[in-house]
């Protein structure tokens, strides 16, 4: 990979990354050190990384730091944080809305909601997924089912209480 084709990996891959990342980990400031890090070791591996690869080896570095940094937060605290509730204003229904799926996404174990944020959010394919979390094809399409279906019994058990 040139430097050209690397300048054009940050500019096209940077914001999708940190997205993908800040969704997982809630935090601006981890998903930014992740996402810089993505991007110092795809520089240090510039000459070994082919250029039509560099989106998947991105999203495979990010993901591998982000599960090191969120299994090394579990050893140091087992404390799970509470969802809460959306607001239900018709000025707020937007940010209501995103908080809520935000809300039921946290809900999810962290494979189940990294595969449906890969796929729904980032939009992989199955085949690419596997690959990045070193998963089987049909392990891939399992967690994404039992996401979604987890996601609607959350947003309709919301629904009834709200």
């Amino acid at each position: 990979m040139t430097t050209a084709e690397y300048n054009t990996c940050v500019d096209e891959f940077a914001d999708r990354v940190f997205r993908f990342i800040v969704k997982n980990t809630k935090n601006d400031a981890d998903a930014q050190d992740i996402t810089q890090n993505a991007f110092m070791v795809l520089w240090k591996n510039h000459e070994k990384v082919e250029f039509g690869k560099a989106r998947s080896y991105l999203f495979s570095v990010a993901y591998n730091n982000m599960i090191d940094g969120i299994r090394k937060m579990k050893r140091i605290s087992h404390t799970d944080e509470l969802p809460e509730k959306a607001a239900n204003s018709a000025t707020q229904q937007q940010a209501g809305l995103k908080e809520l799926l935000d809300q039921a996404l946290n809900t999810l174990p962290e494979i189940q909601r990294t595969v449906v944020l890969l796929r729904d959010y980032e939009g992989y394919a199955y085949q690419e997924i596997a690959k990045l979390t070193k998963l089987t094809e049909a392990q891939v399409k399992v967690y994404i089912f039992r996401a979604r279906k987890k996601l609607k019994q959350y947003l309709v058990s919301i629904n009834h209480v709200l």
